[in-house]
């Protein structure tokens, strides 16, 4: 209602005329410095021109208009909030022109309309003054419409920058600054960027890239020109905000603490004692000489992810050495399974600046690779502060994750500013991953697609399969605490039509096991664990796998795969290594962790939805039974995931200028 009642002619009026005021006090009580001297004849002189400037910096564009007449029409969106500015810009002698471009959104702003308008208008004798950048960002990205257009139109693009002493920042997609009176107020007019005629990519790009330069200087020129620092800098967005002070000094005090969560962890088989000092940042093994690439890969998901990079690089350069860092037991001994020959393998330390130090002064890595979404606040900071090359590949963040990253501008743009480089799954996240301080963020794919599955114990497999004796089998696998209460009424559902039926349960966390035996034992079901030692037998309804290291054990024995953390809010797994090894995959709704493949697996009809314990029941029976079914969702799954790959190459060819050469390698610090 708020809403509604702020849109309003009225409330308009209003907010737009107080708005007006407020930009001529701030020119009013300012010491105004302008360069060149006389703005409104540089501005005159190119008329009609594209007057450009970035959307975090366009409080007081109203102001600018020149003296001398001239018809200066405003690019303004057809958001709610553009009445406002809209009506603002009236007030100052402008016209409008609605729309604007989308920038990576899909949803319709009225930019192809407002280019051809643009167009006319420029052909008729007016200027027209846009914003480079359009949300949703990244901030002080040229967008392609401004180069078009001026590519279309044959006039020239004049970039110009205002920025005053005191202002306020907005934790915006553009840092929205509201400039305050009492200020210095520089006003900074560049010189015309040109772009050919034609409307041809490389034509557009070069353009793109031009204005974008010309913008970046006299933006930076008009800062220094007012004694202020730019908050997009690097430096500006390194300085840390109260939150992550705090953290920073929450975590000095724990100190005392640590030893008591570590053997908290480890009563719960999630720490080895024996190698708790490397969590205190004490390495069990010598730094070798020469070049050291040091990986962090926080749990089995990641490390997957980062295997394949890890074999490349040691195959292509062997004389690089390779460190890996995880974090759980389980990552830590798929590491000691799958890594090369010569990489070593070490826990992370805990996120303390004292042991990160101590970790970084041992080992002396010369580039940092964090996998998809490990951003430990000091871990970051001190590798940042060593200038050792920064790195993420595979990125990845929530919706969630993201809102409350941008809630933090305080805590999140020290951090995110500084990466060198951010490798995310798709453009969404790459644009996230902009937003919230990445300086080179881009999208290569996931790498888990192109991922070997995991192994295949070949003679645990004939065991097992013997033990079956026929009997028909299927796999949940990964799951969180909840969905095995679904998978157990599933099982007793089919039972009833398939009475020798085994159901294997792999629980995401293998500790659970015993617990889960429990749950399943007061439902009225046989359990056996794996654990134990013992195999299934005809009698056992659940099987729980609840050790390390076999999930794909399970998957190439079972025909059908619910690919777990999917029935509960948890963000889904993920289905790649389910279809590696010929599994049918089926999930529930909440697959938004892998967005990317189950889109395109769901809409290859190469994997299932299901919701409950019914439509899982079945979705297994249908396909258990219907093999030639099975055997085609499994093929149109393998050739969706087949077309999925191209993030490997893409990878290995964007973390080249940070490896040395391949024929003489030297360690850099």
């Amino acid at each position: 209602m708020l809403k509604r009642l702020l849109a309003s002619k009225p409330a308009v009026a209003v907010l737009s005329a107080l708005a007006a005021a407020y930009v001529r006090l701030v020119y009013a009580t300012s010491t105004v410095r302008r360069e060149p001297a006389d703005t409104d004849a540089k501005l005159f002189d190119q008329h009609p021109q594209i007057l450009a400037m970035w959307h975090g910096q366009f409080l007081l564009l109203p102001h600018l208009k020149p003296k001398r007449p001239a018809d200066v029409r405003a690019m303004v969106s057809r958001h709610g909030d553009a009445e406002v500015i809209g009506g603002v810009l009236k007030r100052f002698g402008m016209d409008l022109i609605r729309g604007a471009g989308a920038g990576k959104r899909r949803k319709n702003r009225g930019g192809a309309t407002a280019l051809r308008e643009s167009v006319r208008a420029l052909a008729a004798g007016a200027t027209v003054a846009m914003t480079a950048d359009v949300p949703p960002g990244p901030a002080r990205r040229a967008g392609e419409g401004i180069a078009t257009l001026a590519a279309l139109s044959g006039r020239p693009v004049v970039p110009f920058a205002i920025a005053t002493s005191r202002s306020v920042k907005l934790p915006t997609w553009s840092a929205f600054t509201i400039n305050l009176p009492f200020s210095t107020l520089a006003i900074v007019i560049g010189d015309p960027v040109r772009v050919p005629a034609g409307d041809d990519a490389e034509t557009v790009e070069a353009g793109r890239r031009a204005i974008e330069r010309a913008l970046a200087e006299v933006t930076a020129r008009a800062y220094a020109l007012a004694g202020a620092t730019d908050p997009l800098t690097k430096e500006a967005a390194s300085k840390p905000g109260f939150s992550l002070k705090a953290y920073r000094l929450g975590t000095r005090l724990a100190a005392p603490i640590a030893p008591l969560i570590l053997a908290w962890r480890t009563r719960r088989g999630k720490e080895e004692a024996d190698r708790h000092p490397e969590r205190y940042g004490l390495a069990n093994v010598p730094r070798p000489s020469g070049f050291l690439a040091w990986f962090h890969a926080a749990s089995v998901g990641e490390v997957n992810a980062a295997l394949p990079v890890i074999e490349a690089i040691a195959t292509e350069r062997p004389r690089i050495h390779i460190l890996l860092t995880t974090a759980t037991v389980t990552s830590a001994r798929l590491a000691r399974e799958r890594l090369p020959k010569g990489a070593m393998h070490q826990y992370v330390p805990l996120d303390r600046q004292h042991y990160i130090k101590r970790f970084l002064k041992h080992w002396r890595p010369d580039l940092a690779v964090l996998v998809e979404s490990e951003i430990w606040p000091n871990l970051v900071l001190e590798t940042r502060a060593l200038g050792i090359p920064l790195l993420l590949i595979n990125g990845r963040m929530s919706a969630d994750s993201f809102r409350a990253w941008r809630r933090r501008p305080g805590m999140s743009r020290p951090l995110f500013s500084a990466f060198d480089l951010v490798l995310a799954q798709n453009d969404t996240l790459a644009e996230r991953f902009s937003q919230l301080g990445v300086h080179r963020a881009r999208d290569v794919g996931n790498l888990k697609a192109d991922a070997p599955p995991p192994p295949v114990d070949l003679a645990n497999k004939r065991r097992l399969a013997s033990a079956l004796s026929g009997r028909r089998v299927w796999l949940a696998a990964s799951t969180h605490p909840g969905e095995e209460e679904v998978v157990a009424t599933a099982h007793s559902l089919m039972k009833r039509a398939m009475p020798d039926l085994l159901t294997i349960i792999v629980p995401r966390h293998p500790e659970r096991g015993q617990q889960i035996a429990e749950q399943l034992k007061a439902e009225g079901l046989t359990a056996t664990l794996r654990s134990q030692g013992v195999l299934p037998e005809n009698g056992t309804d659940i099987y729980l796998a609840d050790t390390i290291g076999e999930l794909g054990l399970f998957y190439a024995l079972a025909p059908v795969a619910l690919v777990g953390g999917s029935l509960v809010p948890r963000g889904g797994q993920n289905p790649v290594e389910a279809i590696k090894l010929g599994a049918a995959v089926l999930t529930g709704p909440n697959w938004q962790n892998f967005g990317d493949a189950y889109t395109e697996l769901l809409k290859a009809r190469g994997a299932r939805e299901v919701t409950d314990a019914e439509t899982l029941a079945v979705a297994v029976l249908g396909l258990i039974q219907d093999e030639t079914a099975r055997n085609a969702m499994t093929k149109r799954a393998a050739e969706a995931v087949a077309a999925m790959g191209g993030a490997l190459p893409r990878t290995l060819d964007a973390l080249e200028p940070y490896l040395p050469p391949k024929a003489t390698l030297q360690h850099a610090s």
